[in-house]
């Protein structure tokens, strides 16, 4: 399995560490913050033929705006414990970008891909009542504690995207995008 994955800006990094104190109530937090454009299942040997019609599918690509522009969450996800409490990324050309990949390749998930996509940058997951861990007593409202924070919008310059592989659990290709 791979990923196109869009960089997260140190900024957003910065955000994260700020508001880990605030995630403490779930489950698991994050420490490695990624955007995901676009999934593909592929194994290690389909490598080179998948970069190969990565490279044409994204020949040109112009770089694009993204912006953080709050936090949210998905309270009952398609996959794993919930709720998944995320930054929210608004891009019409990570967007755009996304729609032509799933027309060349096809969705992997159609419940994650393709009209259902939300561009996100996951904090952390689970403790809740579908949980097996539920957040402790008090902490009920820390989705809604985390969902009104009022940040500054974060906004960057997509310049290049990340091909990361599961198995070696590393970006095993860069993709520049012209300005």
């Amino acid at each position: 399995m791979y990923s196109l994955n869009v960089p997260v800006p140190p900024a957003a990094e910065r955000l994260a560490a700020d508001l880990h104190p605030q995630l403490v109530a779930f489950d698991r937090i994050r420490d490695r913050h990624t955007l995901v454009c676009k999934r593909f299942e592929a194994d290690e040997a389909e490598y080179d033929h998948l970069r190969e019609r990565l490279r044409v599918a994204l020949s040109p690509t112009p770089a694009f705006e993204a912006q953080v522009t709050g936090i949210d969450a998905f309270e009952t996800p398609t996959h794993g414990p919930g709720p998944v409490v995320y930054l929210a990324v608004e891009s019409p050309g990570l967007h755009d970008l996304h729609r032509r990949l799933v027309a060349a390749f096809g969705a992997v998930h159609d419940d994650l891909e393709g009209e259902a996509y939300v561009p996100h940058v996951t904090l952390a997951r689970g403790g809740g009542e579908a949980s097996a861990t539920p957040l402790a007593p008090g902490d009920a409202s820390a989705l809604d504690r985390l969902r009104a924070v009022d940040i500054d919008p974060i906004t960057w310059t997509v310049s290049e995207l990340h091909l990361w592989s599961r198995a070696r659990r590393e970006a095993v290709w860069t993709v520049s995008l012209p300005r």
